[in-house]
């Protein structure tokens, strides 16, 4: 496979297309035009930007290529859920997801091929990190959705919690967050932004000096360290302590909340126990819980709880006046629901390796 060795423009802020454009000896004001040709109206060819005079265009196709992935495949479930198979440059996949009405519109979105945790409940793990994306290919991932799905100039919102750890991958993940934001492209309130993370410290305490601020889910899912070192192995390195003692510092706008994850496995940490202990654990911090019964699939070692342990559970956080939802799983039927995502090329190497981390959906 041949490399091209052109800037991504696709990739890059606005200031730094200005800069680019200098370099060309251009005018800077072009680069709001590229920016807003690329983000808002998907377009992916410099000859088609028909405000840019021809000789700029050319100029443009031959320092500069728009990367974009490739749609390999899209799969519609029956609760309206789609999932995209999408081909990166250098023939690696990922996996997208559009949730609608929930209650907004959702692309969930990639942050990396494979995940470094190794989450025990969650198959992507056990296929280690293949390589980090680029920001171009986290923020091109809602360019080809927003495309496909005929939602360029309207209002979506974008969870990372796809394949990946957005905070293994910090400069990429932020910088198409910024990306993302720009007024010119998408113009997404960071409002509509959700970071879910299993708690990498340093990262998170560098995302709470951020001026771009998601909102914030963190992947709870245990109650002691030494249930947590079990299904989180990240929780050896930043305990469990330490990380809710983060998550007390960590600036919460006024009537905003942290979401703290909890994926329930049946016999595992599905007890009233794990339920009041979670309450003390959560106390002093503006928190919301999301509860997840696990979606089974093979080489999933737990099992789906009960109804009737699920909503157990949940009435002991209502009782506490702890604010808590049970997630309803979304694109099941198409392998789309939380830890149900597997590329075409990985069904090929073993049914056991998913990609995809989707904790929250």
């Amino acid at each position: 496979m041949s490399i091209d060795c052109r800037h991504d423009v696709a990739g890059l802020e606005l200031a730094e297309l200005e800069l680019g454009l200098e370099a060309l000896g251009q005018p800077r004001f072009h680069a709001r035009q590229i920016f807003q040709w690329v983000h808002k109206r998907g377009v992916t060819d410099f000859s088609e930007m028909s405000d840019l005079a021809r000789d700029l265009r050319a100029a443009l196709a031959l320092q500069f290529r728009i990367g974009t992935p490739d749609v390999a495949r899209q799969e519609r479930s029956s609760d309206g859920t789609t999932k995209f198979l999408l081909r990166l440059e250098d023939g690696q996949l990922i996996e997208s997801v559009f949730i609608p009405d929930t209650p907004a519109n959702t692309f969930c979105l990639s942050t990396q091929v494979g995940c470094a945790m190794r989450c025990g409940f969650c198959l992507t793990g056990r296929m280690g990190i293949v390589r980090n994306l680029t920001a171009g290919e986290i923020a091109g991932q809602a360019r080809v959705l927003a495309r496909e799905l005929h939602m360029l100039g309207s209002r979506f919102n974008i969870v990372l919690m796809g394949m990946g750890e957005p905070l293994h991958n910090y400069d990429a993940t932020m910088k198409a967050l910024r990306i993302l934001a720009d007024e010119h492209g998408f113009g997404l309130s960071p409002r509509r932004m959700t970071l879910s993370t299993v708690g990498v410290l340093p990262a998170l305490e560098r995302l709470a000096t951020e001026p771009l601020m998601p909102n914030l889910a963190i992947s709870l899912h245990a109650t002691t360290e030494d249930q947590r070192d079990m299904l989180v192995p990240v929780n050896r390195k930043y305990g469990l302590k330490d990380l809710l003692d983060a998550c007390r510092r960590f600036p919460i706008k006024r009537r905003d909340r942290i979401t703290f994850e909890y994926v329930l496995l049946k016999d595992v940490n599905d007890t009233p126990e794990d339920a009041r202990r979670l309450v003390k654990l959560l106390s002093g911090i503006r928190a919301k819980v999301n509860l997840l019964p696990l979606n089974e699939a093979a080489g999933i070692p737990f099992e789906r709880p009960s109804d009737e342990r699920v909503n157990r559970f949940a009435k002991v956080l209502a009782d506490a006046r702890v604010t808590v939802s049970v997630r309803k799983s979304r694109g099941r039927d198409i392998r789309a629901a939380c830890g149900q995502l597997i590329t075409e090329s990985t069904r090929e190497k073993s049914p056991g390796q998913v990609l995809a981390n989707l904790m929250s959906v």
